[in-house]
């Protein structure tokens, strides 16, 4: 074991954990602790934040990241699953890089406890800078300790689901970082489509929710088959195209996360013992466009930071990108973080679409292969732990699954990043509810959750 890992061994007990269930957890009770979990989180995303005094109307410095980090602004899901996220991706690769051992049980217990010590310092650090960097306007001592408590308390909330779900007491594949985002998408998909909230757009008063501004049309116009195109067509709200687009790219994520490729394996030891091996399409499922939606968020921050300092007008300032102010957040209008951003409009500048369609899809299936790679899941390190369940392939020699396996890996992990990346351009592109990335993870986990139930039954 590193010695590295020896550094947390003080604080393993200090950090809350939930014991690994030693025998299976009745598939009842894991429904009832998966659909407890989503309640909690799902209070805690509207619950707002006690202390704080500002404008929910005025422009979001963090609105790029949202969706990305399952954030809601001004309650106690401010951070969202952010310092779990980025706690469990920092583990992943010191453990891949060898830089952390994990021999035995007792190190991977260790592990754990400093994966989620390393989230609580993460959440306490972003809850101070949010703080301190004047997030929540001007506010003293006492209620700034406050609102640091509260943000902090949420995302120990979280770090404790997750690894309740993880330890075997939820279904597979549920965690406290899909559910979230899960929710989130959803949540945006139902509002958008019943929303009560009426809005004047130049036409009259009318229903935010595309659903109530039909019926509404059809009751109260006169001309209602010219009401009622002009309300599915509707720019700056809820649109059937948008509705349209959603469904499209929940469907396709769905049926691409089922494609699979089935190796068939056979024991060394066991005489007659069959197993097969799967491979997706998705290889890596919605980890690419996480990894990419992550990097072009950083890239985001570090321009906005240098365009409104005294920097701003600098090369390297205007390379990464321009700013505009809007209502609800500051608008990249130039450089590098304009042609990662998804165009508005795609005839008014078709450079600015392809630009992002090739970037986005390059930028998918190369993450994709790294992280095949990083987590320990590339065709080398998949043959290497099949030889230790001593399964090889039939009518073939053990060493040759390595070659078998090269075949399908690398290319299932390319191609899962370019339909990824494809679909989040298609749900960009068709203003699809949410974002490509927030409807991909959702899908993925509704995908999960319905292969639970099915697999019960079975």
């Amino acid at each position: 074991m590193a010695r590295a890992l020896e550094l947390f061994r003080p604080v393993a007990a200090l950090v809350p954990s939930v014991r690994r269930a030693d025998r299976a957890v009745p598939f009842g009770q894991r429904v009832l602790y998966t659909g407890m979990s989503v309640s909690v989180l799902l209070v805690c995303s509207h619950l707002p934040l006690y202390g704080v005094r500002y404008s929910p109307t005025g422009a979001d410095p963090l609105y790029w990241v949202r969706t990305l980090l399952a954030s809601n602004r001004g309650t106690l899901m401010e951070l969202g699953v952010a310092p779990v996220v980025t706690a469990g991706t920092l583990m992943q690769l010191l453990t891949a890089s060898k830089l952390l051992g994990r021999a035995d049980p007792a190190d991977r217990e260790l592990l754990d406890a400093a994966r989620k010590a390393l989230a609580m310092a993460i959440a306490a650090g972003e809850a101070a800078a949010h703080v301190l960097l004047g997030m929540y306007g001007g506010v003293g001592a006492i209620s700034g300790a406050l609102i640091v408590l509260q943000l902090f308390s949420a995302s120990l909330v979280v770090i404790f689901l997750d690894d309740l779900l993880d330890k075997g007491y939820g279904l597979r594949g549920a965690s406290a970082i899909s559910l979230l985002g899960a929710t989130n998408t959803c949540g945006k998909v139902v509002w958008q489509v019943f929303s009560p909230v009426t809005v004047n757009a130049g036409r009259g008063p009318e229903f935010e929710g595309l659903a109530l501004a039909v019926v509404h049309h059809a009751v109260v116009r006169a001309d209602k088959a010219r009401a009622l195109l002009a309300t599915l067509l509707r720019r700056h709200l809820p649109n059937m195209m948008s509705l349209l687009g959603t469904c499209v790219v929940l469907l396709a994520a769905v049926f691409l996360e089922g494609f699979r490729v089935l190796l068939p394996l056979r024991s060394r030891d066991a005489r007659g013992r069959r197993a097969t091996f799967p491979i997706k399409l998705l290889y890596n499922s919605t980890m690419p466009i996480v990894l990419h939606s992550a990097a072009v968020s950083a890239l985001y921050m570090v321009s906005q930071l240098l365009h409104y300092s005294r920097y701003g007008g600098s090369v390297l300032a205007r390379l990464l990108g321009t700013w505009r102010e809007a209502s609800y957040a500051a608008v990249p209008v130039g450089g590098l973080a304009y042609y990662v951003t998804p165009p508005s409009d795609v005839a008014a500048d078709p450079l600015h679409a392809v630009t992002y369609a090739a970037l986005l899809l390059t930028s998918c299936a190369l993450l994709s292969q790294a992280w095949a790679a990083a987590s320990g899941s590339s065709a080398r390190d998949v043959a290497r732990q099949l030889a230790d369940q001593r399964l090889a392939m039939p009518g073939t020699r053990d060493a040759a699954i390595h070659s078998q396996l090269s075949r399908y890996i690398p290319m299932a992990a390319a191609l899962g990043g370019l339909c990824v990346g494809a679909l989040t351009i298609l749900a960009d592109i068709t203003g699809a509810i949410g974002s490509g990335t927030g409807i991909l993870l959702a899908a993925t986990a509704v995908y999960n959750l319905v292969d639970n139930f099915q697999s019960r039954r079975e």
